[in-house]
């Protein structure tokens, strides 16, 4: 089959295309002239009188073309004309691709053959067409063309930041380009792509298909197969999808599509290996700051290939957009990070804010996190008790520092690193005590996502994490093995031969816990990192939240300063975060026998038996749990009831504690003092209000669940929230910040140090600088009263922005659930944004009432109470069957899917059965 040539040639109009940003540029690419259609938005900077202070290069991939770039290329515009850095963007279309020259092919494309566009050659000519529009921007040769890297001053003219970015293809060509191209640029960008296929690991499904011999060229460029199901890949509208297929309308126009998936080296002997073994390395010499943005669902760059990368470019930040694919670019604000990550690092003057002299840390530096347990290692007394076992297994601190050190020094001599990333799929207990610190004992990095997530949840929350180790029970081990999760495998009890195969597994802690101890371990310092623990999921993928060994150790001291957690004191722990706390607080620790992923689970008899074994004056646990110890006291005897009564603290967290439920827990614990904490996976104690607190908050005329005032060491300040429903970037605190709605933005010492592979994420929520201190953005909405307490009202994402202002959720729910027929409520916004009407959703789940609308006289009497103590109005009550809840705290409730099933009630949809 005979393609002719065809000239470079201006795109027509398109949604979201400027015209004006296409040019038509002729270079010389070594193997002769040709011309290039070029995205450049040089043009529409200086219609605005603009000059560029930066600019981006940018390489699409394999079968798109610059058109993927214009969303950046807006944004880029946007920010220059709103003040920021004026980046020039520069995407061309690459020979035989989008818009640019079609060269003539005698024959169809194959691996071996003449009718190839090596990447060698794609290397060059994005080399030639770049370096002639910087020095044609310049005034001055291709060849006088300089950079200044991040470290220099910008300067007029040429002397300015240049970044490249590319995706698929792109991606790796144009990383190439810059790691041979250091004195010119001065950071990289790559989304999805792939640079090392290895040799134990199959090519991937979609590419082995395409490639099979004659499926080649029919798949790619007979047919538009290929292109089909890329476009595929992504959530695109019709008009953009016919945009993306624009070039490719006949065969003639895609043997570029075609030559592209033939250059693929899938082995040795491919053309194209050598050089690409080339850029490899090559990239691996690249120094400057990198960005790499994920979709971690496309079926072609899977996640070995991100570890690849990452493995080349250790300096590299990340950004995962957990649900996103191949096309991530056109799902998610990637323009957006793209730009907050390169005015992070290259700030122009507006940008800079002078740093404001640090507050002085008076409070002392926290111990180690083991130096407790290590300070204990001839004790005999009761370190940790562990009700999950049968029978309950009690340990000694001597036991325990002995089976935590002989572990540590089988997994240094199974050449765990520091710094290495352990998957724990151990439920809390003894097993996974000892699993966590002997990994803290090395400097390994403690993964820990709840099995409330499900299988899906857990397969995102650890594949995102890349574990290089796995230690787990048979469920863990089943899950990591059906999901394919990354990492080697250890067992907790030894396996027969046929179960090892089966699970991959190498040893177990059983066998490690027998390791003499032979020469030093280790020993981390404070900043490194100590964990990775992953929220609930419930607004969300689960996001996986870094603590370093002083953000542990600093948590620990919370505990013994703020509630008197001692050495010594006896802590039944059924809230497993504390559960893990009690080695490096010298406190003994009981796992009452509950399941953990089913809080409910946990009854008044067994957290006494626990109380009992671990002679304790405290528990924690969360409200669903205490809301059955409290259901089932009446079961106690008398043993049981009096080692209750010796309780002197009960803690209680995941969601805050209603009165009621405070004085049925009092009821069980008579001599307790009753507390409910606020926090969360970021920051695990940030206030706390008592049962007398809480009393008096109900007797006040603020609406909202009030969680108290901030403990010794936060310091709190609050974002006021818009008519758009966005926190602002100010911060205002003491009297200025009561009254307001807003986001509660907190700083303390042992918060997290950030979130991990979520790099605009963690920028976001600790992007204030107020007083030189590190804060943190809860995404958490309210206000503060008039004596400083805190009142939550829902989540910043579910605020609900009526025609008189926001709304946050949470103040009316918490009045809505005061009638006698509602369990529990919530609020949503329905309709456009600014305009949303307000209704409220009730649970039918353990009521008389019927999903749909709610019953006349209960939806009149709510109406009238919340027009009557706050001056909104409900449009409509409906009850839904049941309430979408993460399952870690059963209480987090899923309002945007609330939101959207209102939304098909009253539209006339039914009522859907599932929310």
């Amino acid at each position: 089959m005979n393609h002719p040539g065809r000239p470079a040639l201006l795109p027509p109009t398109l949604p979201e295309w400027d015209p004006v940003w296409s040019r038509i540029v002729d270079v010389d690419t070594g193997d002769g002239e040709h011309a290039f259609h070029v995205l450049d938005t040089l043009e529409a900077l200086r219609a605005e009188g603009i000059e560029p202070t930066g600019t981006i290069l940018a390489l699409h991939g394999n079968p798109t073309w610059s058109y993927l770039w214009r969303r950046l290329a807006a944004a880029t515009v946007d920010s220059a004309l709103s003040g920021g850095r004026a980046w020039r963007l520069i995407a061309p279309d690459q020979l035989d691709m989008g818009f640019s020259e079609r060269l003539t092919h005698d024959g169809l494309p194959t691996p071996h053959g003449p009718e190839v566009r090596r990447i060698s050659q794609r290397i060059a000519d994005f080399d030639a067409v770049v370096t002639t529009l910087l020095a044609e921007a310049a005034g001055s040769s291709a060849a006088d063309v300089a950079v200044a890297g991040p470290q220099h001053p910008v300067q007029a003219g040429p002397q300015h930041p240049v970044v490249t970015i590319g995706h698929d293809w792109g991606g790796v060509l144009s990383l190439g380009w810059a790691a041979r191209n250091t004195d010119r640029v001065a950071a990289a960008i790559s989304l999805n792509t792939a640079v090392h296929q290895p040799e134990d690991a199959p090519i991937p499904a979609p590419l082995r298909a395409t490639l099979a011999g004659p499926m080649l060229p029919t798949a790619t460029v007979v047919t538009d197969g290929f292109l089909r199901v890329t476009l595929r890949l992504g959530e695109l509208s019709p008009e953009v999808r016919a945009a993306f297929r624009a070039p490719y309308e006949s065969a003639s126009l895609r043997h570029g599509i075609g030559g592209f998936v033939a250059d693929i080296p899938v082995d040795e002997r491919h053309p194209s290996h050598a050089e690409l073994q080339r850029i490899g390395a090559d990239i691996a010499a690249f120094d400057r700051p990198a960005l790499l943005v994920w979709g971690p669902k496309d079926p072609v760059f899977l996640e070995r290939y991100l570890r690849d990368l990452r493995g080349r470019l250790p300096q590299a930040d990340v950004h995962r957009f957990e649900l996103g694919s191949h096309l991530v670019s056109e799902d998610y604000d990637v323009p957006g990070l793209v730009l907050d990550w390169l005015a992070a690092q290259f700030p122009t003057a507006s940008e800079t804010t002078p740093a404001p002299e640090a507050t002085p840390d008076t409070a002392s530096t926290p111990r180690p996190v083991t130096a407790i347990l290590d300070a204990r290692a001839d004790d005999e007394t009761i370190a940790s008790v562990d009700f999950s076992q049968e029978p309950a297994q009690q340990i000694s601190w001597r036991q325990l520092w002995h089976v935590t050190t002989s572990i540590a020094h089988g997994l240094r001599d199974l050449d765990v690193r520091p710094g290495d990333r352990v998957s724990l799929l151990v439920p809390p207990g003894n097993n996974l005590t000892a699993a966590l610190y002997a990994c803290l004992k090395i400097g390994a990095v403690a993964v820990v996502a709840d099995a409330g997530l499900g299988p899906r949840g857990m397969t995102r929350a650890v594949t995102s994490a890349d574990p290089q180790w796995i230690i787990g029970e048979l469920p863990g081990l089943g899950l990591a093995r059906a999901f394919g999760w990354p990492g080697r495998r250890i067992s907790v009890s030894p396996l027969g031969p046929l179960q090892r195969r089966l699970f991959r597994t190498e040893t177990s802690l059983t066998e490690l816990a027998r390791t003499p101890h032979t020469g030093a371990l280790p020993t981390p310092t404070g900043a490194d990192d100590a964990a990775i623990l992953f929220t609930s999921g419930s607004t969300g993928p689960a996001k996986g939240v870094r603590y370093t060994h002083a953000d542990i150790a600093a948590l620990a001291a919370v505990l013994t300063r703020v509630f008197d957690v001692r050495e010594g004191t006896g802590l039944v722990a059924g809230f497993p975060p504390f559960a893990l706390l009690g080695p490096a607080i010298g406190a003994t620790s009981v796992t009452p026998d509950m399941s953990v992923t089913k809080p409910k689970t946990l009854t008044a008899a067994a957290i006494a038996e626990a109380i009992i074994a671990g002679d304790a004056t405290m528990v924690f646990a969360s409200p669903a749990a205490y809301r059955n110890v409290a259901a089932t006291a009446g079961d106690l005897n008398a043993e049981q009831r009096a080692a209750c009564a010796q309780v002197e603290l009960v803690l209680s967290a995941g969601a805050p504690v209603p009165l009621d439920l405070m004085d049925a827990i009092a009821e069980v614990f008579p001599a307790a003092a009753i507390h409910s904490p606020y926090g969360m996976t970021e920051g695990l104690l940030l206030t706390d209000i008592d049962r007398e607190g809480v009393a008096a908050a109900a007797a006040g005329g603020d609406l909202g669940v009030c969680v108290g005032t901030p403990i010794d060491g936060v310091e709190l300040a609050l974002a006021p929230i818009d008519d758009a429903g966005n926190s602002a970037d100010e911060l205002l605190t003491g009297t200025a910040a009561r009254g307001r709605l807003g986001e509660f933005v907190v700083s303390a010492a042992h918060l997290k140090s950030g979130y991990d592979n979520l790099w605009r994420t963690s920028a976001q929520a600790a992007r204030d600088g107020l007083g030189g201190r590190t804060w943190h953005r809860t995404n958490d909405i309210g206000h503060i009263d008039d004596v400083g307490r805190v009142w939550l009202e829902g989540r910043l994402q579910h605020v609900v922005t009526t025609p008189r202002g926001p709304v946050g959720p949470g103040g009316l729910e918490a009045l809505i659930d005061t009638d006698p027929e509602v369990s529990r409520s919530a609020v949503v916004g329905v309709g456009p944004e600014g305009t949303q009407a307000l209704v409220a959703v009730l649970d039918a789940e353990g009521t008389p009432l019927s999903p749909g609308l709610a019953p006349l006289d209960l939806s009149a009497r709510l109406r009238a109470r919340v027009a009557e103590v706050d001056g909104q109005d409900l449009a409509a009550v409906l009850v839904a069957p049941t309430f979408p809840t993460d399952i870690r705290h059963n209480s987090k409730i899923d309002r945007s899917r609330l939101a959207a099933w209102a939304d098909r009630v009253l539209t006339g949809d039914g009522v859907p059965r599932r929310v």
